[in-house]
């Protein structure tokens, strides 16, 4: 079983068709304890880093978010749930992220063309359970302004004005900064991999 923070992101919806599509078994919570007692858990998101943590802290969910992390169990963020998983970011400096990992999500440069919308291509570091058996040159669907830092944890590589974080990966923790939602059969493959660990 699946569980799926429900905050209000936007991409809840796709997030959910996806997980069906695959013939995973799911539910939505904005329950603390069923964060807690969750076997694999998904947090969305798509929009501003700021509200996102203002709507997890109204929910009262930040503790039990970083209490799962470190549970063991497996935890995938996508998109803006990836940039949460940082200290803070550009986008709201007055709000503090889950710490998970260290570092500041960055704004990509002015001069650059945001957000950075639409297929491009990530390159695989090792091998990244989340991708395992996606082939070579995997494109995917991005759509974001901000971008996470290079770590220790990342999995996987994009280059959009410079290189970021697309995928990261750290014992239980995943993370993906494009959309497998939008990403057609590859973003289908990279969820069933989430499902199947």
């Amino acid at each position: 079983m699946i569980t799926v923070v429900n905050y209000g992101a936007g991409n809840l919806r796709s997030v959910e068709n996806t997980l069906g599509e695959i013939g995973a078994t799911y539910h939505l919570t904005q329950s603390a304890a069923e964060i807690e007692a969750a076997e694999k858990l998904i947090l969305p998101g798509v929009g501003h880093l700021g509200q996102m943590m203002r709507a997890l802290d109204e929910l009262g969910l930040r503790d039990a978010l970083v209490r799962k992390a470190k549970s063991g169990a497996p935890f995938l963020g996508i998109c803006l749930g990836l940039q949460a998983m940082f200290e803070g970011g550009e986008e709201a400096p007055e709000q503090k992220g889950l710490a998970l990992f260290p570092g500041q999500v960055g704004r990509f440069p002015m001069d650059a063309r945001v957000p950075h919308m639409g297929w491009n291509e990530i390159v695989p570091l090792g091998s990244p359970r989340l991708l395992r058996n996606i082939g070579p040159k995997p494109y995917v669907y991005f759509a974001h302004s901000y971008y996470c830092p290079l770590s220790e944890a990342t999995a996987a590589t994009c280059h959009y004005t410079r290189d970021y974080t697309a995928v990261l990966e750290s014992g239980n923790i995943f993370g993906v900064q494009f959309h497998p939602e939008k990403s057609g059969p590859l973003g289908l493959k990279i969820v069933k991999n989430f499902v199947e660990l």
